[in-house]
């Protein structure tokens, strides 16, 4: 009677579950160690995933900034002379420029010879930086800029000597609301208004703004625009400001500038974006430190539990096993630091948008970017110390 042939064990299979339990329990026997290593990997993702986030809430105040004021605000100011000598508008100017078909709205400020001060016992020279400009009535409805407190010129104010403050000229002169009255050019000059800052045209946050006839009477104002603002219809821009030139100074047209504010943002925004990449990239050097933190800690901690990976060996464990559990162990403490990192940037991100008044953004596929990276990271850090441990022998392991 032949006896059948032995039949051949196979080895026990690790479920999700034991595997989990078995990452944990190599995690916890080492706490310092592990949140350390975690740590480093939490660090390079709360710095990618910040920068992300500022930089997405930047370009969302900004879109919200440019779908508020528009795109469609055209500047005009005069050039240089030859000789280096700054030129000026015809007084007509405005006039002419309200003529052109597709214009919407024009207005314009005038740079007067002036200073103003708190009171008249501040020296000569502390001016401020504060600079007078002439304004015509319809400038903030140009703008689009409003009022933050008091009122804009009437057709009364605008003859008597009345000043409206920027938001940035009224924090320098210590005008915290209307109703004050200011030394401007020998004369007492009241404070009707305080403007709410004005992105588009940041030089007027800095600028006390006098009526047009106002300063004609009061400040020997030329009657001579500086600046010209024009609102053109959205579709006829490049039209327009294709002979604004021309139209503003027809004796004159090279010397006179035009540009479009909106652009101005965008550059900004660009240059942001060009700096935020190379903080970006200081982020991912940062996650790969913390993987070569992680690979450090999977290799020590083979050479430390030899003998429990030769006992498991003896045990039955295959060498498939032990790759996956030492596998399971990087995935998991590098899953920690990464899901650490994420709430670290969301929440630095969050903070430094809401202290610049921006909206708070933080894109989904940057979260979830961010704990993809973090997990590849760990796999191909665990890697070499799980294909290690597995090429133990039993005997060897238990011996050493």
């Amino acid at each position: 009677m032949t006896t059948p042939p032995a039949r051949r064990l196979r080895p026990a299979r690790l479920n999700p579950a034991d595997l989990a339990r078995l990452g944990v329990a190599g995690l916890r026997a080492r706490p310092l160690r592990v949140f350390l290593s975690a740590l480093g990997i939490a660090i390079g993702i709360a710095a990618m995933l910040s920068v992300v986030g500022v930089t997405t809430s930047s370009r969302a105040h900004l879109d919200r900034t440019l779908q508020r004021l528009g795109t469609n605000l055209l500047t005009v100011v005069p050039g240089e002379a030859g000789d280096g000598r700054p030129e000026s508008l015809p007084e007509e100017s405005v006039g002419m420029v309200g003529r052109i078909g597709p214009v919407e709205k024009v207005s314009a400020t005038g740079k007067v010879a002036a200073a103003i001060y708190r009171n008249d016992h501040v020296p000569a020279p502390e001016t401020s930086s504060v600079e007078v400009l002439a304004a015509e009535s319809g400038l903030l409805d140009t703008l689009g800029v409003t009022v933050a407190e008091g009122s804009w010129f009437t057709p009364a104010t605008a003859t008597y000597p009345a000043v409206v403050l920027g938001a940035v000229a009224a924090r320098r002169l210590d005008v915290p609301a209307p109703g004050m009255r200011l030394w401007l050019s020998g004369e007492w000059f009241v404070v009707v208004g305080i403007l709410e800052s004005a992105p588009l045209v940041p030089a007027l946050d800095s600028a006390a703004l006098v009526g047009w006839d106002a300063a004609r009477t009061y400040l020997d104002f030329d009657g001579r625009p500086t600046v010209v603002y024009v609102r053109a219809d959205e579709q006829q821009v490049t039209a327009v400001r294709d002979v604004l030139g021309r139209t503003t100074d027809p004796q004159s047209p090279q010397h006179v500038r035009v540009s479009r504010p909106s652009d101005a943002l965008a550059a900004k925004q660009a240059a942001d974006a060009t700096l935020s990449g190379t903080l970006l990239g200081l982020g991912m050097v940062a996650l790969l430190v913390g993987g070569v933190g992680i690979a450090n800690t999977m290799v020590i901690s083979v050479l430390e539990r030899r003998a429990e990976i030769g006992l498991r060996r003896a045990l039955g464990a295959t060498r498939g096993q032990i790759r996956v559990q030492f596998l399971a162990e990087s995935l998991l403490l590098s899953g920690l630091g990464g899901a650490g990192g994420v709430v670290m940037g969301t929440v630095a991100a969050g903070l430094y948008a809401s202290s610049q008044h921006w909206p708070v953004f933080v894109p989904g596929w940057a979260t979830g970017g961010s704990l993809a990276a973090a997990l590849l990271i760990g796999a191909l850090a665990g890697l070499y110390p799980a294909v290690r441990a597995s090429r133990l022998e039993p005997t060897s392991a238990l011996g050493g």
